[in-house]
């Protein structure tokens, strides 16, 4: 089993803050985490932290002693909730590794921990070091007090960072050792661990794979219920016509292509929509999502995935509006960066619930809809978008390099400015949108870390 644990950069900041006040002496947090328990891979997501008062605490250079009650609401709350407990504190010399004194501190407090919430799920114990980036390693404490390493710590903010328990030493093949000369060794390296969840593989999707596969990804979950067919050739990369003949699964299309080009990247290929617990758990265990999609629902449900399991978010949009007597009146391209906790597709105003109420109304009762529709209480869905794949290519293209400046930050402004980038082809023009000039989603910022919970996602279909 291996293990992982995500927070938010606004969670690290506070954690950074109190374990580091400046005194050069240890502290202590707790942290209520929720879980994605998958077959091969546990995530943390931070949802909840106790900041444990310096006062409360006997504190030295390398010990910190702290009254257990701070911990009784937290242990409450992960018996009700079925969470796990992660306690954290600082390392001020620097030590980059558990201590023996911190091996007797989790033995004793886990087994009252165990013995309370009668689970035999594992907890976290983690430590955080000094310096601006206040890294962090961390540890699974299970049960019996065996203890194994947490592989991947990741924060989700403007930057993306991800700290690995066993450091470097993948080594690069010799087809990204030019990606490495633009972006780095330590990037490279990052992309070839990093497993990513694409959900929609055909317009901008399928030029979005071929990029990141060429990029040297390591994984890659290619989410999508739709088969080739002859009308959207024109903008699947890697298909065919006899594809298209035989009316063969888009991801299986994309995943024979990518063993085909033999460059490691490994395929989980999933021929279901992303309303499925098949999907939601799939894409919960990846460190990054894309949305490929475009319908509204989709997008809403993938949103909402993201704040539930902390994860990093992008959207790829692509609208062509045609004049009525046939050409094209305006071309828009746009990318989303969406972070948990911050602003949603909703709170940007992309979209709102009146439209996806109107996709499931009309999936689910076309009839109804169409009455709706004659009466004016809904505006138009819009069916068969035209698409022209030049114009998709674009537009994945700049959400592979929006990923690749979030791990390795290449512009002069920072990356809090490009929340939202939007291009318009019939006008030569481009816009950016800072994040904190956006609205936060009340609605999701509650659901922040939740992890896995009964129904899933809060939304009973899905159970």
């Amino acid at each position: 089993m291996r293990y992982a644990l995500r927070l938010t950069s606004h969670q690290h900041a506070q954690l950074l803050a109190h374990l580091f006040p400046g005194d050069g002496l240890e502290a202590a947090a707790l942290v209520l985490c929720g879980r994605r328990d998958g077959e091969e891979r546990v995530v943390f997501c931070a949802h909840q932290i106790t900041l444990i008062p310096h006062d409360a605490c006997i504190r030295t250079e390398v010990s910190v002693d702290w009254p257990t009650r701070f911990a009784d609401p937290l242990i409450m709350a992960a018996m009700q909730r079925g969470m796990a407990i992660m306690k954290i504190h600082s390392h001020p010399g620097g030590l980059d590794s558990f201590s023996a004194r911190d091996d007797q501190s989790d033995g004793s407090f886990f087994r009252s921990v165990d013995d309370l919430l009668e689970d035999d799920r594992p907890h976290l114990s983690a430590v955080m070091l000094p310096g601006a980036d206040g890294r962090i390693f961390a540890r699974t404490i299970l049960p019996d007090c065996k203890k194994m390493p947490v592989e991947l710590v990741s924060i989700v903010g403007d930057d993306l960072c991800f700290w690995y328990a066993e450091g470097n030493g993948y080594g690069l093949p010799e087809f990204v050792q030019r990606h490495a000369q633009a972006f780095g060794e330590g990037t490279v390296e990052i992309l070839r661990r990093m497993k990513i969840a694409i959900v929609g593989c055909s317009g901008t999707g399928s030029p979005l794979i071929e990029q990141l596969v060429r990029l040297g990804v390591g994984w890659v979950v290619l989410i999508d219920p739709d088969r080739v067919e002859w009308r959207n050739l024109n903008r699947i990369y890697m298909a065919t016509a006899a594809d298209a003949n035989i009316g063969r699964f888009k991801v299986e299309v994309l995943a024979d292509a990518i063993g085909k080009i033999g460059l490691g990247t490994r395929v989980a290929a999933m021929a279901i929509d992303i309303d499925t617990s098949q999907a939601v758990k799939a894409i919960a265990e990846c460190d990054v999502v894309v949305g490929c999609m475009d319908t509204w629902y989709g997008r809403d449900l993938l949103n909402r995935v993201a704040a539930f399991y902390s994860l990093p978010y992008f959207d790829l949009g692509v609208q062509l509006n045609s004049l009525p007597h046939g050409g094209i009146d305006t071309i828009w391209g746009a990318v989303h960066y969406l972070q948990p906790g911050r602003s949603s597709l909703k709170s940007r105003g992309v979209y709102t619930s009146e439209d996806v109420q109107a996709e499931l109304l009309r999936r689910d009762d076309p009839t109804e809809y169409r009455r709706r529709r004659r009466e004016k209480y809904i505006r138009l869905v819009q069916e068969n978008r035209p698409a022209v794949i030049s114009v998709n290519t674009l537009v994945a293209a700049m959400a592979v390099n929006e990923l690749l400046a979030r791990i390795h930050r290449y512009r002069i402004p920072s990356n809090e400015e490009f929340a939202s980038q939007r291009i318009g082809l019939h006008e030569g023009l481009t816009f950016k949108e800072t994040e904190s000039k956006m609205q936060t989603c009340i609605v999701l910022s509650k659901e922040l870390g939740r992890g896995d919970v009964a129904p899933l996602l809060d939304k009973p279909e899905l159970s």
